[in-house]
């Protein structure tokens, strides 16, 4: 996509502004066709769940999973089921998590699988919440544990780590002997652990891949789908496991005085390449900090699938990223756009590290201090359960996964044919179009991070399609900086073909079988929605002509599109209620409801939430098209109070000047409109 010669330079200066122009891609299908591989077809069969080497299929349908880390070791078990069905209510539909050999047994022979370090029970817990399960084994984990999440004996013994010394496989072969006695009865063909990873960002040793595979067989654990971290050109079996890729838009683990890394700048931009040689670079030894590692092709017997995209980033001592909700959202946009066949999260949800020193450290031979506890990692679930402003972002995206994922998933992504020269351009839009020929939807990512783009001004679409052409919208539009969209088009619900739209696609009602399409408007862009001739659109919407309308209305806007074949509703809401839109999976089927505080469904069906006062849920009714108050009762939490001894230790002294200025109040203001230097 971009020539590395002149992605180098991180430049710093005026942004060009872009021009008008008229801004085009032709469909393009797939260039192999559609094969089933081994994996999950005729090995490791599951009952819902299979890969094909263009998308995954559940249930027959093909589909996105979405998958979120969260780390049940470092969690209170009494927090694990509401952190789920938050999760849930967000649109994760697979947990992913590591298993962490340090937190299990700290010392040899003592394993533990008690309180928040009971796996089983974890396992259970996630298939009761309707969640499925991604073990990542390791042994070898990272996740910024403290030997890379080896005990302390494992790392001291005296064996060839990591590879297939026979001293080493015979300690990791107890391991996993013992993880699987744990979960005997859990994994399988019909059971909700549906991926197994193994070992995490080992790039030249695939016979130990190979081997630690057959060590999990022979425990007892299975899985449809094996997987393995594949950035960095990893060198990894592909008959045994299935790559996995990642992106973070920022890092802690490049240098304290360095600028914005151009591996980081790389996942603004769509592409077809999935490699990224930044993630883990700092363990790396042949890693220059400037994307260097030869990029690892794409797998033929795979679709391209995340493990790792960007769900905040944790803090270092020497640096300190803080992702923003619209940085966090950008890049899972663009991966979506750029083909993506399996969204997935780190981290999703935050945590704490068990005391006794579990964290990554200069100390114990990493190059990074992480915090001794913290490891919120700016998700979006914190450690303590608050909702970051990404997990909004993301939940508008989900809900269009679950909605659309059965007709996405098998499109091939098309970039458009002026791309972007360079990272430094921000005068070329950057957008891609996922299509089958016929239908399809087009991305929009027109923000990042650090280097703010200007508003691109006169924004025209020609999309060449089987027999079509489609130029939108009328007369061309800003898009302001800042823009996240995924536009319809040729959607066909219900009988009704909704030609295109400059509003994103957001979710379906099917209540009673009278569909709703629910179409969420991006902030400062105009929703506009072209029908073709023989369609009436009914409504508070304004006729352009040609069968465009302008749905424009600070409120939520129903409107009824009727043709001989079908009606349907279309619900358009405002950009400031896109982000209290929740699509929740209820007994009563899909709902959508408002709300600014968390949300989820509880066990007995009903929905559940937190509010700091009195909770404002709206719930959208389908017979009347419009929101109704749901009623809600409170229960205040139980107060405790325990009387801790205080020793004063020294003198307080006076705060620094530097303290809380300029660079945490200009970051407020960013992410709350309030201004607080005032």
């Amino acid at each position: 996509m971009m020539n590395p010669e002149t992605s180098m330079p991180i430049g710093l200066g005026t942004l060009e502004m872009p021009s008008a122009g008229m801004l085009s891609a032709a469909h393009r299908p797939h260039e192999r066709a559609l094969q089933f591989p081994p994996m999950s077809n005729t090995e490791d069969r599951h009952k819902r769940w299979r890969l094909t080497s263009q998308y995954m299929e559940h249930d027959g349908v093909p589909a996105v999973p979405v998958s979120g880390e969260m780390h049940f070791s470092r969690l209170p078990r009494s927090r694990w089921e509401e952190r789920l069905r938050v999760m849930k209510a967000g649109g994760i539909t697979v947990v992913a998590c590591y298993i962490f050999w340090i937190h299990h047994e700290p010392v040899e022979g003592e394993a533990r699988f008690d309180g928040n370090l009971d796996v089983a029970a974890f396992v259970r817990l996630c298939a009761d919440v309707g969640l499925d399960l991604v073990l990542r084994l390791g042994p070898w984990c990272h996740g910024e544990a403290r030997n890379g999440g080896f005990p302390d004996w494992v790392q001291a013994a005296p064996v060839a780590h990591r590879t297939n010394d026979p001293a080493y496989l015979a300690m990791v072969e107890r391991w996993f002997t013992r993880i699987g006695k744990e979960l005997h009865g859990l994994t399988g063909p019909d059971s909700n652990v549906i991926g197994i990873q193994l070992e995490n960002e080992l790039y030249d040793q695939p016979r130990h891949i190979t081997e630690l595979k057959k060590l999990a067989r022979a425990a007892g654990l299975g899985a449809p789908v094996w997987t393995a971290t594949a950035w960095g050109a990893a060198d990894i079996p592909e008959v045994d496991v299935m790559p996995v890729f990642g992106g973070y838009g920022d890092g802690f683990w490049v240098d304290a005085d360095a600028l914005w890394d151009p591996t980081f700048r790389e996942h603004y931009f769509f592409s077809h390449e999935w490699d990224d040689p930044g993630i883990g670079a700092d363990l790396r030894e042949h890693f220059s900090g400037s994307g260097a590692a030869p990029a690892r092709s794409q797998s033929t017997l795979y679709p391209p699938a995340t493990c790792e995209l960007t769900g905040g980033m944790a803090t270092a001592y020497q640096r300190r990223p803080w992702p923003g909700g619209k940085d966090v959202a950008a890049v899972a946009n663009t991966k979506i756009g750029s083909g993506s066949a399996w969204q997935g999260y780190y981290m999703f949800t935050g945590g704490i590290n068990p005391p006794g020193g579990m964290q990554e450290s200069q100390a114990t031979g990493y190059p990074n201090d992480l915090p001794v506890f913290d490891y919120d990692f700016h998700a979006p679930i914190g450690a303590a359960g608050r909702l970051a402003p990404s997990f909004a972002e993301l939940r508008k995206q989900h809900a269009f996964l679950a909605a659309f994922g059965a007709r996405l998933a098998p499109m091939p992504s098309t970039l458009p044919d002026t791309l972007p020269a360079s990272i430094d351009d921000a005068a070329t839009l950057r957008w891609a179009m996922r299509s089958d020929g016929g239908s399809g939807f087009l991305f929009v990512t027109w923000h990042q991070p650090h280097i703010p783009l200007p508003d691109y001004p006169g924004a025209q679409f020609r999309l060449l399609l089987d027999g079509e052409t489609l130029i939108f919208p009328r007369g061309g539009l800003t898009i302001p900086a800042g823009t996240i969209a995924r536009w319809p088009v040729n959607l066909d619900v219900a009988g009704v073909r909704l030609r295109w739209a400059t509003a994103s696609a957001f979710t379906l009602l099917d209540p009673d079988g009278a569909p709703t399409l629910v179409l969420a408007a991006e902030e400062g862009i105009v929703p506009q929605l072209c029908v073709p001739e023989g369609t009436v659109l009914e409504g508070p919407a304004t006729a352009l002509g040609e069968g465009v309308y302008a749905a424009d209305s600070g409120d939520p806007v129903t409107l009824t599109a009727s043709s001989d074949a079908g009606s349907l509703a279309i619900l358009v809401l405002p950009s400031r209620l896109a982000g209290q839109a929740w699509a929740l999976e209820t007994p009563r089927g899909r709902q959508l409801v408002l709300s600014a505080g968390p949300l989820w469904v509880g066990a007995d069906g009903r929905l559940a939430g937190r509010s700091q006062g009195e909770p404002a849920v709206r719930r959208y009714s389908t017979a009347d098209g419009g929101f109704e108050v749901v009623r809600t009762g409170t229960l205040k939490p139980e107060i405790f109070r325990r009387t801790l001894p205080a020793e004063r230790i020294r003198a307080a002294k006076s705060v620094p000047a530097s303290f809380g200025s300029l660079a945490v109040l200009s970051r407020l203001v960013d992410d709350t409109g309030i201004d607080l230097t005032q």
